[in-house]
């Protein structure tokens, strides 16, 4: 292992040992905010440093080893040894490896889920409400809890526009890959001579802040209106004005939310979708300013890129960005999204080795 990576290895032991330290006293719990970013950083360091002291401890037991082979009763045995160990070490340092490449700070946050009709008319609309299926029973499987925050609704029962918040441990690691355009090509419901349809819908995923003062917001700058909640066909939910539209002059951003009877709720609710829209679009523009230098495969923040394909008469899905193609298309539509996560995310992953070994050079 290079001096600067054990360097760095031994910082981390360091640190982990401090925040042990720090969260042991009682006084720590008193802000919680920043009781929660430090435990935050030791569940990261955790298991880094777990690594590193089995990495030491394999280097300590070949080293035993290579001690034994002067001894001839125990040479075989001490081959045996040596053998096994530098195994484990070569193991263990490809895990390193993958610990100490750079974290996205939002992996294990919240998100909110953003899916809208593109082009097709009613036939997108239909679309995104299997799109909110899929992803609504991919949570389910992983046990996160899922928040409806506003929606616009069809005609035909499906969705101009709808936004979820899926709360659960490492929610947004899993999903961050799913923004961009997804296309679907199948026969419509309403299509009466059998013709094949091509649609198009638009999903963004967008990682919670911690709170909305984690993003400078002036309150001169919005505009809340408020109005009385309504549901399909017009049909009030209640008869005070509950609902909460939010606009955010300096962007134009407009947040609505109206899933809750209480006022007070649904504005919080409607700040926090403000938050980390501005939070987003941040982000997109700093992409923005390295994307010319070096562009991701996956995790570029393009949304309007188109990214997969549902063929339902061939009953395949295909995710461009990683040339992979599954003919399971009912089993992924009702969540089974596991397999088409873990490519993405092994993808991701192969890139960031191969960007670190060409700084390594």
């Amino acid at each position: 292992m290079k001096p600067s990576i054990s360097d760095k290895l031994e910082r981390l032991a360091q640190r982990l040992d401090e925040l042990d330290a720090t969260l042991g006293h009682e006084e720590s719990t008193r802000d919680m905010d920043a009781y929660r970013k430090l435990t935050r950083e030791h569940a990261e360091i955790a298991p880094v440093v777990a690594l590193y002291h089995a990495w030491r401890g394999a280097q300590r037991e070949l080293d035993a080893a290579q001690a034994m082979l002067a001894d001839p009763e125990m040479k075989e045995l001490a081959a045996e040894e040596i053998v096994a160990c530098k195994a484990a070490i070569e193991r263990l340092e490809d895990d390193l490896q993958r610990a100490l490449l750079p974290k996205d700070p939002n992996d294990e946050r919240n998100l909110f889920l953003e899916i809208r009709a593109g082009t097709g008319g009613d036939e997108s609309a239909l679309f995104a409400a299997d799109l909110l299926r899929m992803y609504t029973r991919y949570a389910e499987r992983q046990r996160w809890k899922v928040e409806m925050i506003s929606a616009s609704e069809s005609d035909l029962g499906g969705y101009k526009e709808v936004i979820v918040k899926l709360s659960g441990q490492g929610a947004y690691s899993k999903l961050k890959f799913e923004s961009g355009g997804h296309r679907v090509q199948r026969v419509p419901a309403t299509e009466t001579q059998g013709r094949i349809h091509t649609s198009a819908c638009t999903v963004a995923v967008l990682p919670e802040v911690d709170e909305v003062s984690d993003v400078s917001i002036n309150p001169a700058d919005l505009r809340i209106d408020t109005f009385r909640a309504s549901g399909a066909g017009g049909q009030h939910i209640n008869k005070t004005d509950s609902a909460v539209r939010i606009t955010h002059l300096p962007t134009g951003i407009v947040v609505e939310c109206q899933d809750d009877r209480s006022q007070h709720r649904n504005k919080a609710q409607a700040m926090s979708v403000l938050a980390a829209r501005i939070k987003a679009a941040q982000v997109d523009e700093q992409a923005a300013k390295i994307a010319s230098e070096r562009k991701s495969l996956i995790g570029s923040g393009d949304r309007s890129e188109r990214i997969r394909t549902y063929n339902f008469p061939q009953g395949r899905v295909t995710d461009h960005r990683i040339n992979l193609t599954l003919y399971k298309i009912d089993s992924i539509m009702d969540g089974d999204m596991v397999e088409i996560l873990a490519a993405l995310a092994a993808e991701h992953q192969a890139e960031l080795l191969a960007a670190l070994a060409g700084e390594s050079a």
